[in-house]
């Protein structure tokens, strides 16, 4: 039995309609967290084993989907330039599904400058498998004076 055109222009039309259901539901990944939104700080147990400094703001925070996981990007400012080895340091999930990073890095070599803001600013990223991600409600990145958090 041919198709005809008005079955594949009806058919097509009905896979467009159902695609505004999906844009707006948890199955879409673009939908798992939200934009960040500033956060207190977390003071988290135990005993500090990394040297490195805490970023002094954290400016911006974004969790991005990708396949297979997600990508969080946070940017911070510090008081002079030359901060350099950044890194978001996972610390343990709690029971509320708070996933908590601090921003760290190191400390210049030499005095530093303090020149405009944008050379003091400084962007550091982390991959998060959909595994990890699974039982997280909140990512929290957070430096020495404030923090940023993104919900789903």
């Amino acid at each position: 039995m041919p198709v005809s055109r008005r079955h594949v222009v009806l058919g097509l039309g009905l896979a467009l309609a159902g695609c505004g259901a999906i844009g707006k539901s948890k199955l879409n990944p673009f939908n798992w967290f939200k934009k960040s939104e500033p956060r207190e700080t977390i003071v988290l147990p135990g005993e500090e084993t990394d040297p490195r400094a805490l970023v002094e703001t954290v400016l911006t925070m974004a969790v991005e989907p990708i396949p297979g996981g997600a990508i969080v990007r946070a940017r911070g400012l510090n008081p002079t330039q030359g901060w350099w080895d950044a890194e978001l340091v996972a610390k343990d999930l709690d029971d509320k599904g708070v996933l908590v990073y601090e921003f760290r890095l190191s400390p210049p070599v030499d005095r530093t400058d303090v020149k405009t803001q944008a050379s003091r600013e400084i962007d550091v990223a982390i991959y998060i498998s959909n595994v990890k991600l699974q039982n997280v409600r909140e990512i929290v990145v957070q430096g020495a004076t404030n923090a940023r958090s993104a919900r789903r």
